[in-house]
């Protein structure tokens, strides 16, 4: 299934996901820093939400208090959790 997650306080400005019986099959970000972006995409791809979460949430970006992966993993929990 296919959800679209804005995200808050990074430069991406939109998260297309698909997930699969809790599995990631595909992530589309658009705008942020491309080149990681779509290395941290590909490298979810095949992975189940949990362990996404896992390894992502609480990464900071600077001065930030969040990240690009950090709202992957948000984002992956709103879906776990019915909430997008």
């Amino acid at each position: 299934m296919e959800y679209v997650y804005r995200p808050q306080g990074v430069c991406s400005t939109q998260m297309v996901i698909n997930v699969d019986n809790d599995i990631v099959k595909d992530i589309k970000i658009s705008n942020g820093c491309s080149g990681n972006l779509q290395g941290i995409s590909n490298l979810l791809i095949g992975m189940h939400i949990d362990e996404v979460i896992k390894k992502l949430k609480g990464i900071t970006c600077g001065f930030k208090r969040t990240s690009c992966p950090d709202q992957i993993a948000t984002a992956l929990e709103k879906i776990k959790n019915g909430e997008l």
